[in-house]
């Protein structure tokens, strides 16, 4: 019944992107799915692109890191993504640190119907007050992933770099490359098969491996990697 609602009303799509002009937005990826699940990472480093801003911003109030530019960057793909979801489809969006959650309280473990404008609508309201912080478990949140029931079947993960922590904890204050790789190969074993991972790389200094590692993970899965320009969505 919803979505025959949504259907009569707005044809192929429950919202609209406010963005910048008519702007057509060739990316490549594939949008479709019936259960599609958007995975944000809301870590301290998605609060800027240098490491001497994430350091300064990551002391700020917490109204001035939802307002840091990068971190809308994030918050404004995942209100573009939700404008492309199919109206006949399912979704969830989690947000992942330290730990992961989906941004609307309570929903971890349901499958959202789009055809729901007005909680798709709090969702990404939801997805808005978000505010980054912490380190990077991509194993704990791939783990979760290979858990859910029914499993997702199109995948969108938003990210800026390797991660910084796994399920095992390490007696190491400082992470080197060598590391991240190795936690970002423990969390891609975690992910279960047949899955595409659509991944939005987001710009982050001194993570040279990121792109590479990433790229070979869209691959893999079948799935997309988009590395966007400033002004995208």
């Amino acid at each position: 019944r919803l979505q025959a609602s949504a259907l009569d009303q707005e044809g192929s799509s429950v919202r609209q992107f406010m963005g910048d002009g008519q702007r057509q937005y060739l990316s490549g990826m594939y949008l479709g799915g019936q259960r599609i699940l958007i995975l944000m990472d809301s870590s301290a480093s998605m609060l800027d692109s240098t490491l001497v801003n994430i350091i300064r911003t990551r002391n700020m109030s917490d109204d001035r890191k939802r307002t840091a530019p990068k971190w809308q960057r994030v918050v404004n793909t995942v209100d573009w993504i939700s404008t492309q979801l199919p109206i006949t489809s399912r979704y969830q969006i989690w947000q992942f640190n330290e730990e992961h959650g989906s941004v609307l309280e309570g929903s971890t473990e349901m499958w959202l119907e789009v055809a729901d404008r007005d909680q798709l609508n709090g969702v990404i309201s939801s997805a808005e007050a978000v505010v980054p912080n912490n380190g990077t478990n991509l194993q704990r949140v791939f783990r979760a992933v290979a858990n859910m029931n029914p499993p997702p079947d199109n995948i969108f993960l938003i990210t800026d770099g390797l991660p910084t922590l796994g399920v095992r904890a390490n007696s190491d204050n400082l992470v080197t490359p060598a590391r991240r790789m190795e936690l970002f190969e423990d969390a891609v074993e975690e992910l279960p098969g047949g899955i595409p991972v659509n991944i939005i790389l987001m710009p982050l200094e001194g993570d040279p491996s990121a792109a590479a590692a990433y790229w070979q993970l869209a691959q893999y899965t079948q799935g997309s990697f988009l590395t966007p320009s400033d002004d995208w969505p």
